[in-house]
């Protein structure tokens, strides 16, 4: 099925009453990455770049462009030893929700944002984004996770904490997995593992983001990278309402794109998500890639599609996240 008709209205609406006083006011509750990016090129699939140990860089690339690393999903060892890791946090954590400082396991979440404005100079064509832009991102991000788009109710909210605008032209054009992103990560990372740093820039590549699974040691590169334009109201046609953060922030909350090990295996996790061959680009209506029961889930957030196609996660989706919360970035 398409994209719901008063999507685009309700994300209107949300977006015009949403003030940043508001969502400037401060959060907690929250972990760690291994690198994960968003890919959208309508005709070519393009994938998760593989990069080392569990985690990696997932790339959302427009038509046209390349991931910097040779772009494929995870490898089916490499999500055997991610799921045995969340299993294994899972353990630790249930070993401190018993006795006398038994810490309880979380049901509903508020996520402190920082956002890092990667500029050029002064100008919006340098990337200097006006503020309305990101108060209407994390107005997005509000009603995509709490159902409001007519997916299914996730734990998570957002709160902005920070707009932090950085002058750099060596940074403006972030290059996944270059020393640059390194360096401008250590530099600007903000907060413990349950903060979620946002950088905004001008990305290589034409890719619209790449993000990081969570894991047990907090380190610099936790966060996602957006481009800037894809925020709702630039100027990256099809990819400008905000769903590139939603896409990414799900990465960051450790769920795989709906894609994830084509039609066999496991699949992307979650047993609510129809198998799907491939990523799907644009929004095509009635796609069928795989004998198992379901349409391709296009309007998944998960998957690679227009935003104007996308409005839903799963109530699975919403436990793993939920799940995978409280092993690795809750307080």
């Amino acid at each position: 099925m398409g994209l719901r008709p008063n999507l685009l209205t309700r994300r209107a609406a949300g977006v015009a009453t949403t003030t940043l006083a508001l969502l400037l006011s401060t959060a907690a509750v929250g972990v760690v990455p291994a690198a994960s990016a968003f890919s959208a090129a309508p005709d070519n699939a393009c994938a998760e770049p593989a990069g080392e140990h569990s985690g990696h860089a997932d790339a959302r690339v427009k038509k046209g462009g390349s991931a910097k690393l040779d772009p494929n999903e995870l490898t089916a060892a490499q999500l055997r030893d991610r799921e045995a890791d969340l299993a294994a946090a899972l353990r630790e954590r249930a070993n401190t929700r018993t006795g006398a400082n038994a810490v309880a396991p979380l049901a509903t979440v508020t996520v402190p944002v920082v956002v890092h404005v990667i500029q050029r100079d002064s100008t919006r064509a340098g990337g200097n984004i006006p503020d309305s832009m990101i108060t209407s991102q994390i107005s997005v991000l509000n009603q995509a996770y709490s159902g409001a788009t007519g997916g299914a109710t996730t734990a998570f909210s957002f709160q902005l904490q920070k707009v932090n605008r950085v002058t750099n032209s060596s940074w403006y054009q972030i290059t996944q997995g270059s020393s640059a992103e390194r360096q401008m990560k250590t530099s600007l990372r903000t907060g413990g593992k349950n903060t979620l740093n946002m950088y905004l820039g001008q990305l290589s590549n034409n890719l619209l983001g790449w993000a990081t699974f969570p894991k047990r040691t907090l380190d610099s590169m936790d966060g996602v990278v957006v481009l800037n334009e894809s925020l709702p109201g630039g100027t990256a046609t099809n990819y400008n309402q905000g769903d590139t953060g939603t896409h990414e922030i799900g990465h960051w909350l450790n769920l795989y794109h709906t894609f994830q090990g084509g039609c066999s295996g496991s699949g992307d996790s979650v047993s609510d998500t129809p198998a799907e061959s491939s990523p799907a680009y644009q929004c095509p209506t009635g796609r069928d890639t795989c004998s198992a029961p379901g349409l391709d889930p296009i309007t998944n957030f998960m998957d690679y599609t227009y935003d104007s196609c996308m409005y839903q996660f799963t109530p699975g989706q919403a436990d793993r996240m939920l799940t995978a919360w409280n092993a690795y970035r809750a307080a």
